[in-house]
């Protein structure tokens, strides 16, 4: 038994935010109904390359990424068969996650509105770029734009006047996944709550508010010091020393988060009068004196290998460790001990990072092909000479 093993889940989404909800619901046990349109599907199966398989099972890998777990339905609903498929199988449900602009499904008859009515205790999550209402609903919202508007960008990157400096985009979709993973935290809650009451909930979730909320300290340090903080590059706003150094061979990042660590750090950098130094006798104090702390661990840092650097730092407590490539992460010994790369059906992918009781909560289903469940989907509402019927008309793929 998975936590959800019998919660069965609509998948109307693509791209990422909703895909990567709807994952992970499928890895905790759901049985995940991806709906796709007949011959294109997710937009993401065509971002390649890179490309995994050949033919017409050629996919990119993007979309390997976010579709784990689940089975693939390619039901047109644009024609209005393929909306009362789709209502049917809604009524079988227990989730829909939608990513359509707002009032985008209305016209098919798959808004809240009309399905909840339908069924009662239907959960029904939409992820919009700004939500349900004000004055941006109606924009489409990418995860590029919304880290730009969010702020997100105005704290990434290097300072201005610096090679390199200005805003910079995270080098993946945080708002899109983030807001995946509070969507399904808002389902969790809903599923909880109908257990209680019988009723399900809509859930409006908003890639904008969700990149507002995990602003987190920096969203805090605003609204408590009415000023914006600046972009750091790969310093801390709160925190010294707290930031890449240059050993010997490569950099290695140390990240003192007290002052029992830092006088440790002093210790092994052979510099023990630093802890009495009244400039940095604190983390306060290093933080007004930043850039002096900063050029002293630097001038001893250069001074060896990194191997030896990071060593010490584990055998001190200090959280410290090198900058790795993807490759060199994902081929990590802690990663491959954790299991976090697997291979299902010849498709490598990044597993599941969640344990229960010690087993990785993780569908055993690779990404499906599209439509490669049409026929078992639909098994149960129509028999062969209607599937065969709407196949021709182009309703079903």
């Amino acid at each position: 038994m998975r936590p959800l093993d019998g919660i069965r889940v609509l998948d109307l989404s693509r791209v990422l935010a909703g895909p990567w909800c709807t994952q992970l619901l499928a890895d905790l046990g759901a049985e995940v109904i991806k709906v796709e349109r007949p011959g294109s599907g997710d937009d993401t199966r065509h971002w390649g390359p890179p490309w995994h398989g050949e033919g017409d099972r050629r996919v990119a890998a993007y979309f390997l990424s976010c579709n784990r777990g689940k089975k693939s339905a390619a039901i047109d609903f644009a024609q209005p068969d393929g909306a009362g498929l789709v209502r049917k199988l809604v009524e079988r449900a227990d989730v829909v996650v939608e990513n359509f602009k707002v009032g985008g499904l209305s016209k098919f008859g798959l808004d809240a509105a009309k399905l909840r009515a339908a069924n009662p205790r239907l959960i029904y999550a939409s992820i919009t770029g700004f939500g349900q209402n004000g004055p941006y609903a109606d924009r489409a919202g990418y995860d590029f734009i919304i880290q730009g508007m969010g702020g997100m960008m105005s704290v990434t990157g290097l300072p201005d006047g610096e090679p390199g400096g200005g805003p910079m985009r995270a080098g993946v979709a945080i708002a899109d996944l983030f807001t995946g993973m509070y969507a399904c935290a808002a389902i969790l809650a809903s599923l909880y709550a109908r257990e209680k009451t019988g009723e399900g909930t809509t859930i409006d979730m908003a890639l904008f508010d969700t990149q507002l909320a995990v602003m987190a300290n920096q969203a805090s340090n605003t609204l408590i010091s009415g000023k914006d903080p600046p972009r750091q590059g790969n310093t801390h706003p709160n925190i010294v020393p707290y930031q890449p150094f240059e050993a010997a061979d490569q950099p290695i990042i140390i990240a003192v988060g007290n002052d029992r660590q830092f006088a440790r750090l002093a210790d092994i950098c052979g510099h023990p009068e630093w802890v009495g130094d009244e400039r940095f006798a604190s983390n306060g104090a290093r933080v007004a004196n930043r850039s002096d702390m900063v050029r002293l661990v630097t001038d001893v840092i250069r001074e060896r290998p990194a191997a030896e650097w990071l060593e010490q730092l584990e055998a001190a407590g200090i959280p410290a460790g090198p900058i790795n490539l993807v490759t060199q992460a994902l081929s990590d010994v802690q990663a491959q001990h954790r299991q976090m790369v697997r291979t299902i059906a010849g498709t490598p992918l990044v597993g599941s990072p969640i344990r229960l009781d010690g087993q990785r909560a993780d569908s055993d289903l690779p990404p499906p092909a599209l439509g490669e469940h049409t026929d078992e989907v639909l098994s149960g509402l129509l028999n062969g000479d209607e599937l065969a019927e709407l196949r021709a008309s182009g309703v079903i793929g």
